[in-house]
């Protein structure tokens, strides 16, 4: 197992990666659920393949209450997060219950929120069971819900006060999960390591076959990569927009798609591609340029959907991200390192027009 601990203005977040974990006994999760009420949230499949185990580990709760949602963005609702406010205070909820958020990133950001909003907010404990979840979305303390208009429009900061991440779940995951989880992980090799891209690029092979020997050190090192960012900038107000690379224009992607088509790590790819052809306007190298774009076909980006130019600029125009004085732009330099650059619009739609050409005539 590799301990892993993210420092943040409220505390510590322990991070635990391993094979296994699961239905064992861990201490520090044993500490979080202690003598408390805990709320499981998850969708029914992933509790047919995780629940009991997982209960197997939460045996120090006091009471543990199951709470089913829908698999997926479809969950990340005001409804759904009302309906489960209210089986929570239904069921006795108090301010030292706390929610296990036991799932994917859709999961994760669900159940984050209503820990985050419930009775002003309760513990939280995050044991994602996908690839993207475990690399990227449970860590760091965001929590969100959708609105029709744009993702994650509504949220909270609130750091779990643990994750744990078992990577023997990932291999129930279809291959397609598991390609959408490292599209997150390039994310962060091409911004932040340079050493995680490169072994992504040689594992990749066994990494899509779920292979933990390789899957635990390339979730550790992505999620040490985010925990570094996140210390220095917990609440995004600076570098920590660094890992928006790519999400961007995959945010507006998935938002004209009405969430249905690709998922979220697969709209995430395409965010990236569009990023580097910004990027290589900018000065980045050729070289660098196509190495990244080479990956990320590797991994096996599925085509882009038939979008209009205008509705993709009309999501950008309500991005979470923007400010007064506009939409920011996460472009990597070299790999390793990135900047957040303001660019002028007209050349942006210019390009946007351009990219949707070219990824039509390759479709």
């Amino acid at each position: 197992m590799i301990e892993l601990a993210l420092r943040h203005p409220a505390g510590v977040c322990p991070a635990l990666v391993g094979e296994g974990l699961l239905g064992g006994e861990i201490a520090a999760l044993t500490e979080a659920v202690s003598g408390r009420t805990v709320f499981v949230v998850s969708s029914p499949p992933v509790r047919a393949l995780h629940g009991e185990p997982a209960r197997g580990s939460l045996a120090a709760a006091v009471r543990v209450i199951d709470l089913d949602v829908a698999d997926g963005e479809a969950a990340k609702t005001v409804a759904e997060a009302e309906r489960l406010w209210s089986e929570m205070l239904e069921a006795g909820g108090k301010r030292d219950s706390a929610v296990v958020a036991l799932g994917g990133g859709s999961v994760g950001d669900l159940a984050g929120f209503v820990a985050a909003t419930f009775l002003r907010g309760i513990r939280l404990v995050q044991i994602p069971t996908t690839l993207l979840a475990q690399v990227d979305a449970s860590v760091g303390g965001k929590t969100g819900i959708d609105l029709p208009a744009g993702k994650n429009t509504v949220g909270a900061f609130h750091q779990p006060a643990l994750v744990v991440a078992d990577v023997a779940t990932l291999a129930t995951l279809e291959e397609g999960e598991l390609r959408s989880g490292l599209f997150e992980v390039v994310k962060k090799g091409v911004i932040l390591d340079h050493v995680l891209l490169e072994t992504v690029e040689r594992d990749l092979d066994a990494l899509l076959r779920a292979r933990p020997r390789e899957l635990e050190p390339v979730v550790a090192a992505a999620i040490a990569a985010k925990a570094r960012i996140v210390e220095q900038d917990p609440f995004e107000e600076g570098r920590r927009r660094l890992l928006n690379f790519g999400h961007t224009l995959g945010h507006a992607i998935e938002t004209c798609l009405g969430y249905r088509g690709l998922r979220h790590g697969e709209a995430v790819g395409h965010g990236m591609l569009f990023a580097l052809e910004l990027a290589r306007e900018r000065g980045m190298s050729e070289e660098d340029a196509r190495r990244v774009g080479s990956l990320i076909q590797r991994i096996g980006l599925p085509p882009l959907p038939e979008l209009s130019a205008d509705a993709l600029w009309e999501a950008l125009g309500r991005d979470k991200k923007a400010r007064e004085e506009g939409l920011a732009w996460v472009l990597p330099c070299a790999i390793g390192s990135g900047e957040i650059v303001a660019l002028d619009a007209t050349r942006v739609r210019a390009s946007l027009e351009r990219f949707l050409l070219g990824r039509s005539r390759r479709i």
